[in-house]
């Protein structure tokens, strides 16, 4: 079951067209990843400081379908999709009631933060991945 997660839209989060500007919304979708590590216990400050673990978004995309504008609420949900050893995928919905506005992706790699190398996921984000996946693995 995807996470969902509501997000105002502040004028700060948007440009001079009165639109959402387009790096807020990996903002918002950051945040969602964020809250969702939390609700599955996930100990934020511990998490993006493990001496031996590093997890650096390392491709980000996002289409607008329709514009979202300063005061809109709109609802974001997140679920991840693939799964590597050392790799995994997240697909975010934002939505305003049923009008899908933009869908995003980021594509995560588990990487030793001294020796820059590739490691396994780490169990936490296992544990992670299948609450909020679509199906069982």
């Amino acid at each position: 079951m995807p996470f969902t997660y509501t997000r105002s839209l502040w004028l700060r989060d948007t440009d001079t067209a009165g639109v959402v500007y387009f790096t807020s919304v990996l903002e918002f979708c950051h945040e969602a990843y964020e809250a969702s590590l939390m609700e599955t216990g996930v100990q934020l400050h511990f998490f993006f400081n493990h001496p031996n673990q590093a997890i650096p978004i390392v491709h980000a995309s996002v289409d607008f379908l329709k514009p979202l504008h300063c005061g809109d609420r709109p609802i974001l949900h997140l679920h991840p999709v693939e799964l590597t050893s050392n790799t995994f995928t997240v697909l975010y919905q934002l939505r305003l009631g049923s009008q899908l506005m933009a869908n995003a992706k980021t594509k995560h790699c588990c990487i030793h933060p001294v020796h820059r190398h590739r490691i396994p996921v780490p169990a936490d984000l296992l544990h992670w991945y299948e609450k909020w996946q679509d199906e069982p693995t």
